[in-house]
């Protein structure tokens, strides 16, 4: 016992065709457009223009205690950050943006106190 075909009619199938090609083809160009964050990390730390996270991260650990929950590497407006969460000790969050190539903290913002904690600058 066979089960009953559908037929799509063809222009329907060559519109899905169409439509998927055109998505693979901007994901493609999109991917080729923009390396990844990781790509340009790679690429800073290889010419020496970033620190290595390591140095960073050692740095940051001991100044704002915590355990590190997420890192980003950005590159905004010409300036390499590193974006740095912790989750710190008596629960708070803190968010960190560190300059990649000398490692100072731009900003510090804290969530989990309940009050106005964020601050800029350090």
């Amino acid at each position: 016992m066979n089960a009953p075909r559908t037929h799509l009619p063809r222009r329907t199938i060559l519109a899905a065709s169409v439509v998927l090609a055109c998505a693979g083809a901007l994901v493609t160009a999109a991917a080729v457009a923009e390396p990844s964050d990781h790509e340009l990390a790679r690429q800073a730390l290889e010419r020496g223009d970033v620190l290595p996270l390591g140095t960073v991260l050692a740095k940051v650990e001991h100044d704002y205690q915590g355990q590190v929950l997420k890192i980003e590497f950005e590159h905004d407006d010409g300036r390499f950050i590193y974006e740095i969460r912790l989750l710190q000790p008596d629960g708070r969050i803190v968010k960190l943006k560190v300059d990649a190539v000398d490692g100072h903290v731009l900003s510090v913002k804290r969530k989990g106190t309940g009050h106005g904690d964020d601050r800029d600058g350090d």
